[in-house]
């Protein structure tokens, strides 16, 4: 399995041989340096540990700073701004050692990759924008009721007087985890770290994006 973390840069289009042109995504991807090999002896599953990013080493946690001090030592660094999982087989994880670089070299164009990242967060949001109501009419007196939700109750009893469990009504929106799939690599910029992909990528600018192949 090929893994990197990025960052999400700012969209543009992308002209192919043939004159098409594919909306894409520009992230910054890379390097990521292994701080962690994790195996079912030791940790009960087998995964890699990655550190992306840099911030000032006075942010860092007392705890963070104790558990780099492996990777530090294997001539890493220590102030690492993210640090993230990704999921291997135990012949995966054997392949790997603290302090291992991975960077773009590892994936190709035309490689059909997964990334997720998290959406932009729009506050509290009515029913109409969250769920994409039609909302009510203005006939029969309704004159103010172009947005509104309109009947919660729904318990499965006439009259019960219940709000059923999952009722789609307004409250905060945004702010998940979305996974895409299926998105193909149109361009690899390993002199600049750059990774551009076909489509558009959750989240705003900046945004920490896990990409998988």
């Amino acid at each position: 399995m090929k893994f990197i973390l990025g960052t999400k840069k700012n969209m543009t289009q992308i002209f192919d041989a043939k004159g098409r042109v594919f909306p894409a995504t520009i992230l910054s991807a890379g390097p990521v340096i292994v701080t962690q090999v994790k195996t079912i002896a030791t940790d009960g599953y087998n995964g890699i540990q990655v550190g992306f990013g840099e911030q000032k080493e006075h942010r860092l946690g007392k705890a963070v700073v104790g558990h780099l001090k492996a990777s530090v030592a294997a001539g890493g660094a220590g102030n690492f701004r993210h640090l993230s999982e990704f999921r291997l087989s135990g012949e995966e994880v054997a392949k790997f050692k603290v302090g291992d670089r991975v960077d773009l070299s590892a994936f190709a164009e035309g490689d059909s990759v997964s990334v997720r990242s998290l959406s932009k967060g729009k506050g509290f949001q009515g029913a109409v924008k969250r769920y994409h109501f039609r909302g009510g009419s203005r006939t029969h007196g309704q004159k103010h009721s172009e947005r509104e939700v309109g009947s919660i109750n729904g318990g499965g009893r006439v009259g019960s007087g219940r709000v059923a469990k999952g009722k789609r009504m307004p409250g905060r929106m945004g702010g998940d985890m979305v996974t895409v799939s299926n998105l193909k690599i149109l361009q690899i910029r390993p002199e600049t770290n750059e990774l551009v992909i076909h489509g558009s990528i959750p989240g705003p600018k900046g945004v920490l994006v896990s990409i998988v192949a």
